[in-house]
This record gives C-alpha cells, sequence and structure tokens, in this order.
C-alpha cells in the first residue's frame, strides 16, 4: 500500500473525528420543562387524570416535575395531611408515551412527587429528590421537590387562618417561619445538588408552598400586590447557594406586569380569605443557558399564558423553553 496515500487517509479520517467531536461538544440542546402540581391527578375532584396529561401536552413539555400524584385524605388539616392511595405518574407516563419516576423516599422534601420524561430516567439521587436523564446522549440533571405548606407565610402575615399557626407583623418573622419550614427540605436538595457537578444541565421543579424573593418587593407593595417586602429564603437560598437561574423571571423580570400567580384559579384574587402568589417555579443552570420562553398554563387568561380547558388542579403550572 502506498505510505503517503495511508497517511492521507489517516489524517482525513482523524480531522473527521475531530470535527465531529467538536460539534458534539459545541452541541445545541432544547428542552421545554414544566412544573405541575396536579392535585392527586384530578382524584381530588374526581376527574379523570387525562385531563392532566392534556395539559402537559398542550405545554409541549419534554421533562415534567409533577407534585401531589396521589390524592389527599379525607380528612386534610393544615398541619397534619398525608397523601393516600396509588400515584397517577404510571398512568401519565402511559398516556403521554413517557419515562416516569414516583420519589418514593418519605423525607420533608417530598409529598408524593414523580419526574415525566421522554428521555430514559435514570440513577435517583440519595435523597430521592432527583434523577439523572439523559437526553440525546448528554447528562441532564432534573430535582423535583414539594416542601411543606405549613406554616404558610402569606397567610400569617395577611390574618388569614390556616391551621393553628400565629399570625405574623414583620418580614423577619415571616423569614424566620419560613426557613423553619422548609429549611429541613431545602438542606436534602442541597445535599442531592452534589450528584450533579459534572452534568451538561441542571433543572429545579417544585410547589414550594413559599413565594418567591424576587415577587414580594417594594414595587409590588406599591402595586398593592403584596403586603410588604419579604426576602423568602427558599428561592433566595436555590438561586444563590444553588446556583439555580429562575427560568420564568428570567423571561419576565417584572413581577408587576407579570405576577404569574400559579396559586390559585380556585378563587377570585379578591378574595379576603386567599391570597394569590407564584409558589410553583422552574429553575435551571448550564453553560451558556438561554432562555427561549417562558409561561404560565392555567385555566383562562389573563392569568395563563396556554389556557387549557376543562383544568384539573388547584395550581397553574409553570413552563419555559432554554437552551444549553
Amino acid at each position: 500500500m502506498n505510505t503517503y496515500l495511508s497517511a492521507v487517509a489517516l489524517s482525513a479520517t482523524l480531522l473527521a473525528s475531530t470535527a465531529s467531536l467538536c460539534h458534539a461538544q459545541g452541541a445545541v440542546t432544547e428542552l421545554t420543562v414544566m412544573s405541575f402540581n396536579i392535585w392527586g391527578g384530578g382524584a381530588n375532584e374526581g376527574k379523570d387524570v387525562a385531563e392532566t396529561a392534556a395539559v402537559i401536552r398542550a405545554a409541549g413539555a419534554d421533562i415534567i416535575g409533577i407534585q401531589e400524584t396521589k390524592p389527599e385524605p379525607e380528612v386534610c388539616e393544615a398541619d397534619d395531611c398525608k397523601p393516600v392511595g396509588e400515584s397517577v405518574a404510571a398512568k401519565l407516563a402511559e398516556a403521554l408515551g413517557f419515562h416516569y419516576y414516583d420519589q418514593a423516599q418519605d423525607n420533608p422534601a417530598l409529598w408524593a412527587n414523580a419526574i415525566l420524561s421522554r428521555y430514559p430516567i435514570g440513577k435517583a439521587t440519595a435523597h430521592d429528590t432527583g434523577a439523572a436523564i439523559n437526553v440525546d446522549g448528554r447528562k441532564v440533571y432534573v430535582f423535583n421537590i414539594h416542601p411543606t405548606d405549613y406554616p404558610y407565610q402569606p397567610y400569617q402575615l395577611l390574618n388569614i387562618e390556616y391551621g393553628p399557626a400565629p399570625f405574623l407583623k414583620t418580614a423577619e418573622e415571616a423569614v424566620a417561619a419560613a426557613r423553619a419550614a422548609r429549611g429541613p427540605a431545602i438542606d436534602l436538595l442541597m445535599s442531592d445538588l452534589k450528584e450533579a457537578d459534572n452534568a451538561d444541565a441542571v433543572f429545579l421543579f417544585g410547589d414550594f408552598n413559599e413565594p418567591s424573593f424576587r415577587d414580594w418587593t417594594d414595587a409590588s407593595v406599591t402595586a398593592g400586590h403584596q403586603p410588604m417586602a419579604v426576602r423568602y429564603p427558599t428561592t433566595l437560598r436555590v438561586e444563590e447557594e444553588g446556583g439555580f437561574t429562575d427560568l420564568y423571571r428570567a423571561a419576565f423580570p417584572e413581577e408587576v406586569a407579570k405576577p404569574a400567580y400559579t396559586w390559585t384559579p380556585t378563587s377570585e384574587t379578591t378574595d379576603p380569605e386567599d391570597h394569590h402568589d407564584r409558589i410553583d417555579f422552574t429553575f435551571g443552570k448550564a453553560k451558556n443557558l438561554t432562555v427561549v420562553k417562558a409561561g404560565i398554563v392555567g385555566e383562562k387568561a389573563p392569568e395563563a399564558d396556554i389556557v387549557v380547558t376543562p383544568w384539573p388542579s388547584d395550581h397553574r403550572a409553570s413552563v419555559a423553553t432554554v437552551r444549553f
């Protein structure tokens, strides 16, 4: 064989391989991610799980963190409410043609959680707050939490009775109460996040049962949306310690113009016995992460950017499309 021709052929092969590797390393992935408290998959209101599947289809989500996959018990008190029955995650996954993982561990970060994905789901983290997902050969980690809703600081600050929780008067009291209520859940999350250190992208979903520090601002107080400015600790810790970006607020930084209330479509904003807020979140982090679009999925406009009827849940969902 001609040595020169062999060298040329080898060189061409190496160049092609290098080009292919560079292309893979520079590949751009686009995903639509979603957080959705499904309220028992409709079971709490006797609705078919098909309505919940229809919401996820309408959002076009690739990966979803769902909360409340099981119904509430007949007696569900503010300070004592455990999920009952079977998770609807398997039925949802079957309806969508998706993979699923039930986060079955009993700990403060979870309340009937599950992950749905059109991509294969791998090993779960130590405290079951997340799992690895293979997205076309790229390593993605997804975390999905649902900390306690009791005590609920917006109600405490607004003198709305919810269980035996005391009323609060100051932002400092609200921060301390929120930290005591949800700090243990976030401790577990932060521990598990270490397993995702080498991932191409990491996403965090959840019904946090606590508003964002980005929403309870002086501007929101002036607009009459909130009673006072509060630096809520859960979202603050997720961003500052966890390094995450609030995907919705990245797309819509104006909290007054786009309050994005996910809690709740079951009452009016004028109801004195309730208070509407954004407590359902999609967070993400990755090198060169770009938020293409984001929105709220719900029962009607203008509260929702994507409208789906009939609406099966007592929460609206949060969705975002990202590239990395």
